[in-house]
Order: C-alpha cells, then structure tokens, then sequence
C-alpha cells in the first residue's frame, strides 16, 4: 500500500520541489496550506509576490499542486495559530525575551496539529521545504537530526524541540538539495514558482513591523520606562521593552562618549540596563525546556558546538544537566559554558546543540 503524506506546501519553491519529489517516488501525496493569519496584501508590488498571508500565497500553491496532480487543501487555522504560536510571541515580548516563533509553530503547528490531522486523514508523515534531515538509527530505533547539506540554507536550528514520535513522522525532501538545485528542479518541472523570491519577514507581520503589530497586541508592554546602566543609574528613557532586545545600539536615544548596547531587559523594574560593548560578552548561559534527540537526557556533560541565534556560527562548549534523571518539561534546565565568551547571550532565543552535522537537542535561553 502507498504511503500517504501530507506536505504543507506554503506557495515557496522549498514546500513545491518538496511535494514534487514525493509525487516522483510513487507516494500519496496530499497538499496543505495553512491560513494563519487574515489575508493581507502588501501595498509594495514588490513585496507582495512575496508576502507570506496573502491570497497569492495560497493561488502559488494551488497552482503547484495542479500541476503535480495531486489533492489541495487550504485549512484555516487562525485561531489555534493565535492561540499557540502568537500568544507565545507577545507573551515573550511582555516579559522582556526575544522569542523564535518559527520554533513554536514547528512544535505546535506544522509537526502538532497538522501532523494529527493528517493522521485522521491515513497518513503516516508531514513533509515540508525545511533543510534539514531526519535518519533513524538502526542501532538504537531513535530518529536522529542533522543539518541540511546546504550550509547557508540549514533550518535544523529551527526544528529542535521535536520529540522522537514527531521526528519518525517528518519528512524533508529537499534537505539532501542546495538552493540551487532546487530552483532548477522546479523550472525543469515548469512549477510557476521556481524563481520566487524568498519571504524573510515572520508570516504573520507581512509588513516586517512586529514593534508595530506588538504594540497594537499588547500596548502594556510599551509603558516608558528607565534606561540605566549596570549601576542602576538612570541615564534616559525608554519606549516600552518590547522595542528593545539585548545587542541593540540603535535607537536607545543616548549621549555618551561611548556607543552602548542593551545588555538586558528587566520587567521587575521596567528598566532596560545598557553597557559598553565588552559588557555583552559571557561565558555562560542556562537554558529551560531542553530537548534532546539521541537520548531522553544527558547522563553526563556533553561536549558540542552550540549556536545562539539562527544567524550565529555554532561555538565550542559544554553542555552540563541542571536536572536530575527523567525530568519534568518545567525541569528540563541546563547549563552551557563556552570555550569562549560568546556576545550578546539573549533570553528568549534558542540555544541549538551539535555534534558535526548532528543536531543534539537545545533549549530556550532564559538568562546568563
């Protein structure tokens, strides 16, 4: 019997050459777009090709699917979209932490809802455009995640929360493809998307304005406030934490002899504490919700590279439990100490781990 799949196709070339390779290897392909947010078209001619929630995005889709014969479905899931990955975002914000909401919605979406849903529907897996890839390890039965073969494309940082039963129902075609290869697999197959542009802004604020979209979600988390230095000396006024985030020079609205970073936000005080840029540096960061993927939980420190932002290289360090044996999620804490300081250490952000091209687990980084 095939094997029916559900491949979440967002109208990109990544989510159509994923379906298109899955149509070629003789599988029951279905595809679904997932509405998360009102449709939106931006006013920019330009950036409306691209925009993530707009009719366009689903007409791309549609388009792809025809053309690979095969069923298409646009599910409308604002609701459980707002509830689990938009709450999370602006909760985050309130509480003075830069989240990652694409993390989320892989957890609780694409590889949550989705994945039941196309179980009520026979189907064995999800698939998606990600770079990334998923291997079973024959010696041990658990799903293992790597890195994407193409380097500057890699989204595994982005897939680290999934646990064992949703790693053995994921699928990524194009992980083992370069970008380049991908887009020529779509002009040889004549899908009309093969050199759209690539949407970089996050899917529910087409515009790219989150300060905007947050401060019409939760206006509390825009109450001025002091900017003060280590000390506690107030050296100006802020706007609101959530328009601020650890690293950022810009904006503060500060005369000093010397450019100054925000080095944290403390929701206790309202205050956003700034420094000088060595002031940004740490050795040590504590992560909550850890995941790991080869095992349930380190028995003992563990040696990896571990990468704090998406657009940070992987650094040296070690990976120590802060919990005992077989945790409960509230307890799944560690602690990370690299070989070297690392800038910019910023609460709400992952913290991914790796070993080579191995995705270990991470975590969320909730202070240094």
């Amino acid at each position: 019997m095939t094997k029916r799949v559900v491949v979440g196709m967002s109208g990109g070339v990544d989510s159509s050459v994923a379906a298109a390779l899955l149509v070629e290897r003789g599988r029951d392909v279905v595809g679904v777009t997932l509405r998360v947010w009102p449709w939106q078209e931006p006013e920019e001619a330009p950036r409306r090709f691209g925009s993530c929630c707009s009719p366009q995005t689903a007409d791309d889709a549609r388009q792809v699917a025809r053309r690979l014969g095969i069923p298409y479905y646009l599910l409308n899931t604002e609701r459980e979209f707002d509830r689990t990955v938009i709450d999370n975002f602006a909760s985050e914000y309130r509480a003075g932490r830069t989240p990652v909401p694409c993390v989320v919605c892989n957890q609780e979406v694409k590889f949550g809802s989705l994945l039941r849903r196309a179980r009520a529907w026979e189907a064995t897996a999800v698939a998606t455009g990600h770079y990334a890839r998923v291997r079973r390890d024959p010696e041990t039965g658990r799903y293992l995640l790597f890195r994407g073969r193409d380097a500057r494309k890699d989204q595994s940082d982005f897939l680290w929360p999934l646990t064992q039963e949703q790693l053995a129902a994921a699928e990524f075609p194009v992980g083992d493809l370069t970008k380049e290869d991908v887009r020529a697999q779509a002009r040889a197959l004549g899908l009309s998307v093969a050199d759209k542009p690539e949407s970089m802004e996050i899917c529910f604020i087409p515009d790219d304005d989150y300060r905007g979209f947050l401060r019409r979600r939760i206006p509390e988390a825009f109450r001025p406030g002091p900017i003060v230095d280590r000390a506690g000396r107030r050296l100006g006024e802020h706007q609101g934490l959530a328009a601020y985030t650890v690293g950022q020079r810009r904006g503060l609205g500060l005369t000093s002899d010397r450019p100054l970073y925000v080095l944290a936000l403390d929701p206790a005080r309202n205050a956003v504490v700034v420094g000088e840029t060595e002031d940004l540096a740490t050795e040590r960061l504590v992560a909550t919700a850890a995941n790991f993927i080869p095992f349930d939980w380190p028995p003992e420190e563990l040696r990896v590279a571990a990468k704090i932002r998406h657009s940070h290289g992987p650094a040296p360090a070690v990976v120590r439990a802060l919990s005992g044996p077989r945790p409960q999620a509230a307890e799944r804490r560690v602690e990370v100490v690299f070989d070297e300081p690392q800038r910019a250490v910023t609460p709400g952000q992952s913290v991914v781990f790796y070993q080579d091209d191995q995705v270990i687990g991470g975590g969320i980084i909730s202070g240094a």
